[in-house]
Protein backbone atom coordinates (compact mmCIF):
# COMPACT_ATOMS: atom_id res chain seq x y z
CA UNK A 1 0.00 0.00 0.00
CA UNK A 2 1.27 3.62 -0.97
CA UNK A 3 2.65 5.43 1.85
CA UNK A 4 3.08 2.35 4.31
CA UNK A 5 5.22 -0.87 4.91
CA UNK A 6 5.36 -3.86 6.52
CA UNK A 7 7.21 -3.69 10.06
CA UNK A 8 9.33 -6.84 11.39
CA UNK A 9 6.76 -7.86 13.15
CA UNK A 10 3.96 -7.97 10.27
CA UNK A 11 1.86 -4.44 11.12
CA UNK A 12 1.07 -2.21 8.85
CA UNK A 13 3.18 1.43 10.29
CA UNK A 14 2.88 4.75 8.27
CA UNK A 15 6.25 5.66 6.49
CA UNK A 16 8.08 8.14 8.03
CA UNK A 17 9.18 9.75 5.32
CA UNK A 18 5.91 10.97 4.09
CA UNK A 19 5.56 12.17 7.59
CA UNK A 20 7.70 14.57 7.47
CA UNK A 21 7.78 18.53 6.61
CA UNK A 22 10.17 20.27 4.17
CA UNK A 23 11.56 23.34 5.38
CA UNK A 24 13.03 26.43 3.02
CA UNK A 25 16.26 27.09 4.14
CA UNK A 26 17.51 30.73 2.92
CA UNK A 27 20.95 32.79 3.12
CA UNK A 28 20.86 35.70 5.38
CA UNK A 29 19.30 39.28 4.25
CA UNK A 30 22.56 40.35 3.92
CA UNK A 31 23.78 37.35 1.59
CA UNK A 32 20.39 38.17 -0.21
CA UNK A 33 17.87 36.12 1.27
CA UNK A 34 18.38 33.39 -1.47
CA UNK A 35 17.10 30.05 -1.08
CA UNK A 36 19.56 27.21 -0.46
CA UNK A 37 18.16 23.83 0.05
CA UNK A 38 15.12 22.20 1.37
CA UNK A 39 15.56 20.01 4.59
CA UNK A 40 12.89 17.36 5.92
CA UNK A 41 12.40 17.19 9.40
CA UNK A 42 9.77 15.87 11.43
CA UNK A 43 9.51 19.42 13.35
CA UNK A 44 11.41 23.00 12.80
CA UNK A 45 13.09 22.52 16.56
CA UNK A 46 14.89 19.43 14.70
CA UNK A 47 16.26 21.83 11.57
CA UNK A 48 17.76 24.60 14.35
CA UNK A 49 21.24 23.82 14.46
CA UNK A 50 21.65 22.64 11.53
CA UNK A 51 24.67 23.23 8.25
CA UNK A 52 24.35 24.44 5.02
CA UNK A 53 27.58 24.32 2.68
CA UNK A 54 27.00 26.62 -0.25
CA UNK A 55 29.21 28.78 -2.56
CA UNK A 56 29.10 32.14 -3.27
CA UNK A 57 28.65 31.37 -6.79
CA UNK A 58 25.19 29.94 -5.38
CA UNK A 59 24.13 33.29 -4.57
CA UNK A 60 25.45 35.63 -6.95
CA UNK A 61 25.58 33.22 -10.05
CA UNK A 62 28.93 34.95 -10.68
CA UNK A 63 30.69 31.77 -12.20
CA UNK A 64 34.10 33.77 -10.58
CA UNK A 65 33.04 33.02 -6.97
CA UNK A 66 32.41 29.25 -7.21
CA UNK A 67 36.22 28.51 -5.25
CA UNK A 68 34.17 30.53 -2.18
CA UNK A 69 32.52 27.58 0.07
CA UNK A 70 30.21 29.35 2.64
CA UNK A 71 28.62 28.42 5.56
CA UNK A 72 24.79 29.03 7.03
CA UNK A 73 23.55 28.03 10.12
CA UNK A 74 20.25 27.39 10.94
CA UNK A 75 19.15 29.48 14.16
CA UNK A 76 15.11 29.54 13.96
CA UNK A 77 11.95 28.37 12.18
CA UNK A 78 8.69 30.63 11.37
CA UNK A 79 6.27 28.30 9.48
CA UNK A 80 8.55 26.23 6.84
CA UNK A 81 10.87 29.32 6.50
CA UNK A 82 14.33 28.26 8.01
CA UNK A 83 15.99 31.59 9.56
CA UNK A 84 20.49 30.90 9.23
CA UNK A 85 23.06 33.27 10.35
CA UNK A 86 26.87 33.23 8.49
CA UNK A 87 28.89 31.01 10.46
CA UNK A 88 32.27 31.23 8.28
CA UNK A 89 33.82 30.68 4.83
CA UNK A 90 37.02 29.26 3.12
CA UNK A 91 38.47 28.60 0.04
CA UNK A 92 38.46 25.30 -1.84
CA UNK A 93 41.37 23.42 -1.84
CA UNK A 94 41.83 23.43 -5.18
CA UNK A 95 41.70 27.10 -5.50
CA UNK A 96 44.43 27.84 -3.23
CA UNK A 97 46.33 25.53 -4.19
CA UNK A 98 46.10 27.34 -7.53
CA UNK A 99 47.61 30.25 -6.27
CA UNK A 100 51.18 28.89 -5.03
CA UNK A 101 54.17 29.40 -7.07
CA UNK A 102 57.98 28.66 -7.61
CA UNK A 103 59.68 31.70 -6.40
CA UNK A 104 56.82 33.61 -4.26
CA UNK A 105 56.37 33.87 -0.50
CA UNK A 106 53.06 33.16 1.02
CA UNK A 107 52.08 35.17 4.00
CA UNK A 108 49.48 34.41 6.28
CA UNK A 109 48.20 35.32 9.45
CA UNK A 110 44.95 34.46 11.97
CA UNK A 111 43.37 37.21 14.22
CA UNK A 112 40.36 37.15 16.65
CA UNK A 113 38.00 39.65 16.05
CA UNK A 114 35.30 41.02 17.87
CA UNK A 115 32.89 43.64 14.99
CA UNK A 116 31.30 46.52 16.57
CA UNK A 117 28.29 44.85 17.40
CA UNK A 118 29.68 42.34 19.88
CA UNK A 119 30.45 39.17 17.22
CA UNK A 120 33.80 37.30 17.31
CA UNK A 121 35.50 35.92 14.29
CA UNK A 122 38.57 33.73 13.65
CA UNK A 123 39.93 35.40 10.16
CA UNK A 124 42.05 33.91 8.14
CA UNK A 125 44.05 36.38 5.83
CA UNK A 126 46.92 35.49 3.20
CA UNK A 127 48.91 36.93 0.74
CA UNK A 128 51.27 35.68 -2.23
CA UNK A 129 53.83 37.79 -3.18
CA UNK A 130 55.55 38.04 -6.79
CA UNK A 131 59.29 37.29 -5.72
CA UNK A 132 60.39 35.23 -2.07
CA UNK A 133 60.67 38.47 0.30
CA UNK A 134 62.72 38.64 3.34
CA UNK A 135 61.38 37.70 7.24
CA UNK A 136 61.09 41.30 7.74
CA UNK A 137 58.78 42.28 4.73
CA UNK A 138 57.01 39.15 6.25
CA UNK A 139 56.31 40.31 9.89
CA UNK A 140 55.47 43.61 8.05
CA UNK A 141 52.96 41.94 5.95
CA UNK A 142 51.18 39.90 8.44
CA UNK A 143 51.34 43.43 11.12
CA UNK A 144 49.23 44.84 8.14
CA UNK A 145 46.63 42.55 8.07
CA UNK A 146 46.47 42.38 11.75
CA UNK A 147 45.76 46.10 11.65
CA UNK A 148 43.61 45.64 8.98
CA UNK A 149 41.61 43.41 10.19
CA UNK A 150 41.00 44.90 13.86
CA UNK A 151 40.25 47.95 12.04
CA UNK A 152 37.53 47.17 10.08
CA UNK A 153 35.89 44.89 12.98
CA UNK A 154 35.84 47.89 15.38
CA UNK A 155 34.02 50.01 13.02
CA UNK A 156 31.67 47.25 11.26
CA UNK A 157 28.70 45.63 12.05
CA UNK A 158 28.91 41.86 11.41
CA UNK A 159 26.70 41.60 8.49
CA UNK A 160 29.08 44.25 6.95
CA UNK A 161 32.19 42.91 8.26
CA UNK A 162 31.42 39.39 6.73
CA UNK A 163 30.33 41.01 3.26
CA UNK A 164 33.96 42.95 3.52
CA UNK A 165 36.11 39.62 4.07
CA UNK A 166 33.84 37.32 1.61
CA UNK A 167 33.23 39.57 -1.34
CA UNK A 168 37.33 40.97 -1.61
CA UNK A 169 37.27 44.69 -0.04
CA UNK A 170 39.09 43.32 3.13
CA UNK A 171 41.62 41.68 0.65
CA UNK A 172 41.59 44.62 -1.56
CA UNK A 173 42.23 47.00 1.25
CA UNK A 174 45.29 44.78 2.55
CA UNK A 175 46.97 44.93 -0.81
CA UNK A 176 46.77 48.15 -1.23
CA UNK A 177 48.55 48.87 1.93
CA UNK A 178 50.79 45.95 2.01
CA UNK A 179 51.91 46.70 -1.33
CA UNK A 180 54.10 49.29 -0.68
CA UNK A 181 56.61 47.32 1.21
CA UNK A 182 56.41 44.22 -1.30
CA UNK A 183 55.23 43.33 -4.48
CA UNK A 184 51.81 41.20 -4.37
CA UNK A 185 49.85 39.15 -7.04
CA UNK A 186 46.84 37.99 -4.36
CA UNK A 187 45.97 38.96 -1.07
CA UNK A 188 42.75 37.87 0.39
CA UNK A 189 40.62 36.47 2.97
CA UNK A 190 40.79 32.77 2.93
CA UNK A 191 38.55 31.58 5.51
CA UNK A 192 36.47 32.63 8.33
CA UNK A 193 34.94 31.60 11.39
CA UNK A 194 32.14 32.90 13.74
CA UNK A 195 33.20 31.83 17.51
CA UNK A 196 30.56 33.79 19.60
CA UNK A 197 27.38 35.66 19.06
CA UNK A 198 25.83 38.45 21.47
CA UNK A 199 22.45 36.72 21.58
CA UNK A 200 21.88 34.55 23.79
CA UNK A 201 21.85 30.57 23.44
CA UNK A 202 23.21 31.30 19.30
CA UNK A 203 26.99 31.72 20.74
CA UNK A 204 27.15 27.98 22.43
CA UNK A 205 25.30 26.59 19.47
CA UNK A 206 27.67 28.04 16.76
CA UNK A 207 30.73 27.23 19.19
CA UNK A 208 29.88 23.36 18.94
CA UNK A 209 31.08 23.25 14.86
CA UNK A 210 34.36 22.93 14.16
CA UNK A 211 36.15 25.02 11.07
CA UNK A 212 39.58 23.83 11.48
CA UNK A 213 41.90 27.49 10.85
Amino acid sequence: MEGQYLSRRGGRVQDKWRMKDWYNVSSPAYFGGKSLTSIPSSSGDKVVGRTIEATLYDITEDFSQQHLKLYFQVIGVKGKEAETIFRGHEYTGDYLRSLVRRGSTRVDNIVNVTTKDGYGLRVSAVAFSVMRVRKSQILSVREIIRRILNEKAANLNFDQFVQEAVLGKIGSDIYNEAKKIVPLRHVGVRKSKLISHPIKGVTESVSKIEVKA
